[in-house]
């Protein structure tokens, strides 16, 4: 049986290996199922929703998150890669959907909520961030996404489209949109915490490696990343929880037996910082290369990236097109049809 994937990202900067980790590698197994039918948005127009006055940051971007999709293996050919604002059929389906979601809803719901905080809006929230999660549920169902790869974080998001989906339904007498499932990150799969071991890896709090950084680049960020404050001398005993570069081990290094052979070297004391740190770059170097490379590649050609991006855009239209006709047939508004 077929399932139709959606998923995304805002073009607010290079992606990193918190995304890689988080949904990256997940999305290239997706494309390898032949009964998935995988769509990947550059999400422009909800990164200008926080960003509306500073575009040249969403522009600049688009064509990074472009390089990093292609140089962790999607597959134009297997994954339609498409940029939102290029599908019209997008904001006019948000403006049906908008007269099905109450205010009081949109405040409720804990995502937005949350980004509000974080983003220190108060009072002054910008219009077309409150209402982005209709917005979302329009870009999910236009493609009558089955599937929807999230974040814990992102439930909620997926729970308002659902809420859409069935409202739209239910007022006009027909079954024309799909309530999408949630495809949760694997047990232990969750977001990768940053090298300042604060947070999550994130682009506002500078914390991250990025796939298209350099192997110097990539050293110099691993040998500041946080471990045991109190692990002062080699012999003395160190913390292996909390610590940044065990955790980067345990989900890079596939040679579990040796993390867990230097895991009891350092509680016992008897293996300093820098000697793990040093491991653990030779370890994200070796992953990360072939990415690195096959991004240069793609680099060299930027007008091709732009071609497959336009082609993709042009394949997502047409079905989004599909979807609104049946969304104005079901409402009676397709008046000279």
């Amino acid at each position: 049986m077929e399932r139709i994937i959606l998923t995304g990202d805002r073009p607010t900067g290079k992606l990193h290996l918190g995304h890689y980790v988080g949904s990256l590698k997940n999305r290239v197994k997706l494309q390898e199922d032949p009964d998935n039918k995988v769509f990947v948005m550059i999400a422009d127009q909800q990164a200008l929703t926080d960003n509306a006055k500073n575009p040249e940051k969403v522009q600049q971007n688009l064509l990074e998150v472009a390089l990093d999709y292609l140089a962790v293996g999607l597959d134009p050919k297997r994954t339609t890669i498409f940029v939102q604002s290029q599908i019209p059929q997008l904001p006019e389906l948000t403006m049906y959907y908008l007269n099905l979601v109450t205010v009081a809803r949109l405040q409720r719901n804990p995502t937005v909520k949350s980004e509000i905080l974080e983003k220190g809006f108060n009072q002054s929230i910008p219009a077309g961030f409150f209402m982005y999660p209709v917005s979302q549920a329009a870009d999910i169902t236009a493609f009558k996404a089955t599937h929807v790869p999230v974040g814990e974080d992102q439930k909620p998001m997926v729970e308002q489209t659902r809420e859409v989906a069935r409202d739209f339904n239910r007022t006009y007498g027909e079954d024309v949109l799909i309530e999408p499932d949630i495809i949760l990150p694997p047990k232990g799969q969750g977001r990768l915490v940053g090298i300042d071991g604060k947070g999550k890896m994130s682009k506002s709090l500078n914390n991250g490696i990025y796939l298209s950084d350099s192997p110097e680049e990539i050293q110099k960020k691993i040998m500041k990343m946080y471990t045991d404050p109190n692990h002062v001398r080699v012999e003395d005993p160190g913390q292996v929880e909390g610590n940044v570069v065990f955790t980067y081990l345990d989900v890079f290094d596939d040679d579990k037996e040796k993390v867990q052979q230097l895991k009891d070297q350092y509680r016992q004391g008897g293996l300093g910082d820098v000697k793990i740190k040093r491991y653990l770059n030779d370890v994200l170097q070796e992953k990360l290369k072939p990415i690195r490379e096959r991004r240069e590649r793609f680099a060299q050609d930027r007008e091709a990236v732009l071609e497959i991006l336009k082609e993709g855009s042009l394949k997502a239209e047409a079905v989004a097109a599909q979807t609104l006709a049946e969304v104005k047939e079901a409402m009676g508004i397709n008046y000279f049809n």
